[in-house]
């Protein structure tokens, strides 16, 4: 757990960001009045205890050249975050930073110093480039000094259920929640379970809202992946898709298929869009248990490779 030491924005580019003390955040924009915010701009943190390093290293650099000491103050390294407690650029890219309603994702550790950066040409140095990391918020709201900043790795998942029947409330869903529970059980955190009617389009709405706003790296469904006119969801999960990923659907079928031949008759697909992973499942509790005995155990290297966060 860390804190936040200051909430910093700059009025204009190419001038000193500055500690205005509480700011909000906008979902995949930055900090709300910061010159350098804008649509799929990210959010700049920084270690305050690298930042204190660097001002008695300074200090000390100045004292022994007689010279007056360089003001380090929250702001003058172009970051957006001051953040105590938590060693930011040793965090793999991917980590999470909840602070209240606020969620970010890391995305980049370090990056070239602007040109003309004022505490490079003070000092020679910055240390931007090596200890400032990068975010995009996934979620906004206020973020203030002061407020408690948690790193999280777990993985994230979200689960759809595609069921007219289920919908229309004239059957339990007793997939959706199973596949909540077996997730959680293997460390996931999951963060969402939908509902749905047997509907292409809102099944495709959902794929898409929940991996590119919800930040999900695994998306489960259940259902709707038979020969009936009304499965749609094989068809739903190919138009979310980016890359097609056929080997987990593919074990999946071989997997079952040592259990029941009727495996056969699924068209489950499993597909990437951008960093999410989404996988079609049976639409019966008891296959479900069976597939994701099998599946869970096994997805966790593939998805860190897609996080960026392990090599293939």
């Amino acid at each position: 757990m860390g804190r936040i030491e200051a909430v910093c924005i700059s009025d204009k580019k190419g001038t000193v960001k500055r500690d205005i003390g509480s700011c909000e955040v906008i979902r995949d924009y930055g900090l709300k009045g910061d010159a350098h915010a804008g649509s799929g701009r990210q959010v700049s943190l920084l270690s305050y205890e690298k930042t204190e390093a660097f001002r008695q290293k300074m200090a000390k650099r100045c004292a022994d050249l007689g010279e007056t000491p360089v003001d380090i103050v929250p702001g003058v390294f172009g970051e957006n975050l001051l953040v105590s407690g938590i060693d930011l650029s040793a965090q793999p890219v991917g980590t999470r930073f909840r602070i209240g309603e606020v969620l970010l994702e890391l995305t980049q550790i370090g990056k070239k110093c602007h040109i003309g950066c004022e505490i490079s040409k003070i000092t020679g140095e910055c240390i931007m480039p090596s200890e400032g990391v990068f975010a995009r918020a996934l979620s906004g709201g206020i973020v203030k000094s002061g407020d408690e900043i948690l790193a999280d790795t777990k993985l994230r998942a979200a689960v759809i259920t595609a069921s007219d029947r289920s919908y229309r409330g004239e059957r339990e869903d007793g997939s959706g929640p199973l596949i909540c529970e077996m997730a959680e059980e293997e460390g996931f955190d999951v963060i969402e379970s939908v509902l749905l009617p047997d509907d292409e389009d809102g099944i495709y709405d959902a794929l898409v809202r929940l991996s590119d706003a919800g930040g999900c790296d695994l998306i489960l469904t259940t259902g709707g992946t038979g020969f009936s006119e009304r499965d749609r969801m094989p068809e739903a999960t190919m138009r979310a898709a980016e890359r097609n990923a056929p080997g987990i659907a593919e074990a999946i079928r071989a997997h079952s298929m040592t259990i029941t031949p009727r495996a056969m008759f699924s068209r489950a697909v499993s597909v990437l869009r951008k960093k999410t992973l989404i996988v079609n499942l049976p639409g019966s509790p008891k296959a479900v248990r069976e597939c994701l005995e099998f599946l869970l155990p096994n997805l966790d290297h593939g998805i860190r490779i897609l996080r960026g966060e392990a090599d293939g």
